[in-house]
């Protein structure tokens, strides 16, 4: 069934890499600029002209967030055709489902319902599912603001090296010191101590998760995005192999580098857990695997598609059109489930970062190996640099991203990565 722009209008909310791959995604559909509401203009979505990205000061949060929506609700509310809302972040993804009563008499709203957000959105109420439902994930400790404030020694069951991340990571995002990442590998008690003293004596007031870390570098994580539809049925899962993460401190965990897999072991378990919960709309995972027992462990659960999403359409999945089978056309409603990669003779490896930049700094493997034999028949892509959307300016400002991750991985990368 052909889509034509008329049959839908996307809006998307943000204005990161998470926005242009998803606007990307829908203009490779129909060739249109696709409307985007955000705080404050980012790299990714400068000099384009596939994103209309309109700001509006105080954005990000309530109550100026939903005072603006309904402004914008009603600028829509005589269109005939569905308006589909999408929240590209984890702070718009939430603020969409905490006011999804209010918006979607006009827009269509692909996600889950505010009570399932506080089982999954929080790390520690995510591991308790994963208890439930007989999911593998690492050994977690919780350290709560009330232990440190104690004065007495906070008791951690692990060996070091240990990971220590923060269980709201939308808080987190407010609280600045010196030394301050996105997680932390902790090497030694001394260091445990320090960290967590910072953050909350800088404003932190959630809780941290503390876990076993799992031996091995970047390549032995996975990354796996879905679309569940409007049935709570999974209709595609793609699978992807992570072979270089982001060193820099604030972007710590963020992939520049997936090669697309396919394991249907990972497939079912995670199709099951989606439909059993009855989830909605998309869902990104990440795990990594544990040579120890050999297991994959989830680490958690997005309730969107993530920054290196893209991935999934560079490898001929296209991620928007999933939203709009669903609901403007209904060809989901009888389709099976697509498990994605299983026979791609289009593989494609995804890069967030400069060709010489992964053959310096991704380990030696078999993976590596064939992602430079994809680079060699120039099977490869990233995000932002796309040939529909260039002009001098975004040619100059994609440059000098990519200089300022060269820049990072000779920083960061011994310190963190090494």
């Amino acid at each position: 069934m052909a889509i034509e722009t008329a049959d839908f209008t996307p809006i998307l909310l943000g204005s990161d890499f998470n926005v242009y791959g998803m606007a990307r995604s829908f203009y490779e559909m129909f060739h249109k600029p696709v409307k985007a509401f955000a705080q404050r203009e980012l790299a990714p979505t400068r000099f384009t002209k596939i994103v209309d990205l309109e700001l509006i000061d105080g954005f990000a949060e309530d109550p100026v967030w939903i005072e603006e929506m309904l402004k914008i609700k009603e600028r829509y509310q005589d269109h005939e055709e569905p308006v589909i809302l999408i929240g590209c972040g984890d702070g718009y993804a939430e603020l969409i489902v905490r006011h999804k009563k209010e918006l979607e008499d006009v827009f269509v709203c692909p996600y889950i319902d505010v009570d399932m957000l506080h089982q999954l959105n929080n790390k520690e109420n995510f591991y308790k599912i994963c208890e439930k439902y007989d999911l593998p994930y690492p050994k977690t400790q919780i350290i709560t603001k009330e232990m440190h404030d104690s004065g007495e020694k906070i008791e951690q069951p692990f060996d070091y090296p240990v990971a220590l991340k923060p269980a709201n990571s939308i808080a987190w995002l407010d609280v600045k010191f010196e030394g301050r990442k996105k997680a932390f590998r902790i090497r030694s008690r001394e260091e445990f101590d320090r960290i967590v003293d910072l953050a909350y004596t800088n404003g932190y007031t959630g809780d941290f998760i503390l876990q076993d870390f799992i031996p091995g570098d970047d390549s032995n994580m996975r990354v796996l995005n879905a679309y569940v539809d409007q049935e709570h049925k999974v209709k595609m899962m793609c699978l992807g192999h992570p072979l270089l993460e982001d060193p820099a401190p604030s972007a710590i965990g963020n992939y520049v580098a997936i090669m697309p897999e396919y394991n249907q072991e990972i497939y079912d378990t995670i199709k099951r857990f989606l439909e059993e919960i009855k989830f909605t709309g998309y869902a990104n995972f990440d795990m990594k695997y544990d040579v120890r027992d050999g297991k994959y462990k989830l680490f958690e659960i997005n309730l969107r598609q993530g920054r290196s999403s893209f991935f999934v359409t560079l490898n001929g999945y296209n991620l928007a059109q999933w939203v709009v089978s669903d609901y403007v056309t209904g060809e989901l409603k009888d389709a099976k489930t697509l498990y994605c990669n299983e026979h791609n003779d289009h593989a494609a490896l995804w890069l967030g970062v400069p060709v010489k930049t992964f053959k310096k700094y991704a380990r030696e493997n078999e993976a590596k190996k064939r992602a430079l034999e994809l680079i060699k028949e120039n099977r490869y892509g990233t995000t932002y640099e796309y040939s529909e959307d260039m002009n001098p300016k975004r040619w100059l400002l994609i440059k000098w991203m990519n200089h300022n991750y060269v820049k990072n991985f000779a920083r960061y990368f011994a310190e963190n990565k090494g």
